[in-house]
């Protein structure tokens, strides 16, 4: 086969971080099958650092995402390819592209928790943009050959709102990158030298929440549960590169006098968040909603104990390995925050050994080997008809 993928996402945060796992692992398992990568013209040199696979070829392709180019010239040039199959990682697809393809539909947040507030565009234009988000990705759901989501929760809100049968949609979990997942397996420091201080050292007790804030994310809720929970000399950090959401929350923090106590790290490497993970207290992922969950993935990997939102994605991944709460309940969160601040160390040692289990069962490596089984079956689908 040849296999188009579109990494034009490469050095983007999530979706980015999908697609160089996926290429990395197709890499290494797959020998025999051709791929096309587009890639815009800043990040060539990157991915053509990171692939050795000489079946891989790249494309440079400068159209940004959510464009008029995307529509309009994006679909020439991977028809130009004569592909077998494309892949497109992201539901922002050019609609006028009528050979096979797959798609992956990560979530269908916007459809609950529109981003609205942070937009510098004129309301009419946005809720025209919101408009064509719904029209490109019912589009996308419709025409793809198959649908890969990241979670049985996301087949079933696709199955809902995008009216697909479930036949179609095929669930592959995604994976830890490995810095996260083996980061507890220890450094060798030479004789002599200095240890750098473990984030225990460095923050004391502490709470955290890693990835953005949008208004899904419950962070608010977070923050107020918080500052109510009985919790004297513990703080709570938050992971994540600073937006306007971001900001905003830190605004929050400082109008509660509470800027003492909650910390905002900004973006941290693969690395530090591992070391962050596995001396907290706990990771607190108390979202309204979830495609996946990777947070509570990773702190599993990292034997952090979680307090998650009982939604239903959350409760797929961690099923039992974690403290649920009800994520409109601010005194709920922080209850739980206190109960944990306060217990032995030891009480939560089981569910810190049930998520490790759980976070065992996810790789990169697993996801790859199921998304090319995909490519294979949607290919043999094509040609029987």
């Amino acid at each position: 086969m040849k296999i188009g993928i579109d990494a034009r996402f490469w050095n983007e945060t999530g979706v980015g971080r999908y697609i160089r796992n996926l290429v990395t692992e197709l890499q290494i398992i797959d020998q025999d099958n051709d791929y096309v990568l587009f890639v815009l013209s800043k990040d060539y040199e990157q991915v053509k650092f990171q692939i050795s696979n000489l079946k891989f070829n790249i494309r440079t392709v400068d159209i940004h995402w959510h464009s008029i180019k995307e529509q309009k010239d994006f679909p020439s040039i991977i028809t130009k390819e004569n592909l077998d199959l494309m892949h497109f990682p992201y539901f922002s697809i050019p609609i006028l592209y009528k050979r096979p393809y797959v798609v992956t539909i990560h979530d269908l947040i916007l459809h609950h928790f529109p981003t609205g507030e942070a937009t510098t565009l004129p309301k009419p234009v946005y809720f025209l943009k919101m408009g064509g988000y719904k029209y490109i990705i019912s589009q996308a759901a419709k025409h793809a050959e198959k649908i890969i989501a990241v979670s049985q929760a996301t087949k079933d809100e696709i199955v809902d709102h995008l009216h697909v049968k479930p036949s179609k949609i095929d669930v592959v979990y995604e994976g830890i990158d490995p810095l996260i997942k083996d980061h507890h397996k220890g450094t060798t420091f030479k004789e002599g030298s200095q240890r750098p201080k473990t984030e225990d050292q460095k923050y004391g007790k502490y709470f955290l929440h890693i990835g953005n804030v949008y208004p899904h994310k419950n962070a608010e809720r977070l923050v107020d549960a918080f500052g109510k929970a009985n919790v004297p000399d513990t703080r709570l950090i938050f992971v994540g590169k600073k937006d306007y959401f971001m900001s905003k929350l830190e605004q929050r923090v400082k109008k509660q006098e509470l800027q003492d106590r909650i910390l905002f790290t900004g973006f941290v490497t693969d690395e530090e968040l591992a070391g962050l993970l596995k001396h907290s207290l706990a990771t607190v992922v108390p979202s309204l909603m979830e495609g996946f969950g990777l947070p509570v993935i990773e702190a599993f990997a990292q034997n952090s104990l979680v307090i998650a939102s009982d939604i239903p994605s959350l409760r797929e991944v961690a099923k039992d390995a974690a403290l649920f709460v009800d994520p409109f309940n601010i005194d709920d969160i922080s209850a739980k925050m206190q109960t944990v601040a306060s217990a032995d160390p030891e009480e939560f040692e089981s569910l810190r050994k049930k998520g490790l289990a759980i976070a065992r069962g996810f790789s990169w490596e697993k996801m790859a080997r199921e998304t090319l089984k995909i490519y294979e079956s949607s290919v043999s689908i094509r040609q029987s008809q």
